[in-house]
């Protein structure tokens, strides 16, 4: 469901919709048929978009959705693979969008409508109010692909769900329900899946209409300092670049490249 003007982004895609909605700027992943896996272009338009609401007055706060029955599959292993045999820098779009949703200074609200994977998951860390419909499945399965975690997950999942479950996710590459997010703090509540847009909007319109200074120094107050979470960005994401290279991921990307085709 969408509304009102669209906000023409910096770096265009049809594959991010970016959309107004009275004072809330909805960016929907609109990807369908790959779950809304990222590519380089979505980083680009996300990163972008924010780049807009944080330079309009208007817009006082941003929600994340994806369309199709599914938030997102993570990052398109088939756009990483090309851009690292084309000889690209690696995921420079992602830091690019994961800087800038950390720095972004306006509430930031997911809707979970199914499946979280990877980013899908950890950007979440990212966000201040997040709801998933029951069917939501959240994993983070870095290692099975011989890589690292990324978006400062290796620090902050711990923090918010504990260092047993987040050992469990990052480690064990075991999923999390929607019931147990809801329980471990990960997610703010499931909501019925008809409901999800709807509740959403309604919160995040919520939080636009009070006072955006009060609100944004409060924000600023819960998150503290950003230092540590962007060094944590940069650390994970060198060791990730190097962990691409490494013979152990590209037969972990063969072998699930070719599952995926089978």
């Amino acid at each position: 469901m969408m509304s009102g003007t669209n906000v023409k982004p910096a770096t265009a895609t049809d594959e991010v919709v970016v959309a107004r909605e009275g004072a809330v700027m909805v960016l929907t992943l609109n990807r369908p048929a790959a779950k809304n896996a990222l590519t380089a272009p979505m980083y680009e338009r996300l990163t972008g978009a924010l780049a807009e609401a944080s330079a309009d007055a208007a817009i006082r706060a941003v929600l994340i959705e994806g369309s199709g029955g599914a938030f997102s599959a993570g990052n398109d292993i088939n756009d990483f693979v090309r851009r690292a045999s084309a000889g690209g820098q690696g995921p420079v779009e992602v830091l690019d969008f994961l800087r800038a949703l950390v720095t972004f200074e306006k509430p930031v609200i997911a809707a979970v409508g199914g499946v979280a994977v990877g980013i899908g998951t950890t950007l979440l860390l990212h966000c201040d109010l997040a709801y998933a419909v029951p069917e939501a499945v959240f994993s983070t399965p870095f290692v099975r692909l011989g890589l690292v975690p990324e978006a400062a997950s290796s620090l902050l999942l711990a923090q918010r769900i504990g260092p047993a479950r987040a050992s469990a996710m990052l480690l064990g590459a075991e999923s999390l329900s929607a019931q147990a997010a809801e329980a471990a703090g990960l997610v703010n509540e499931v909501v019925p899946a008809e409901a999800l847009a709807a509740h959403a909007r309604a919160k995040a319109a919520a939080i636009a209409a009070f006072p955006s200074q009060a609100v944004a120094a409060s924000r600023r107050l819960m998150r503290g300092d950003l230092a540590p979470v962007l060094a944590r960005i940069d650390e994970e994401a060198a060791i990730f670049a190097r962990a691409m290279a490494s013979p152990e991921a590209r037969e972990a990307f063969a072998a699930f490249l070719g599952r995926k085709r089978g």
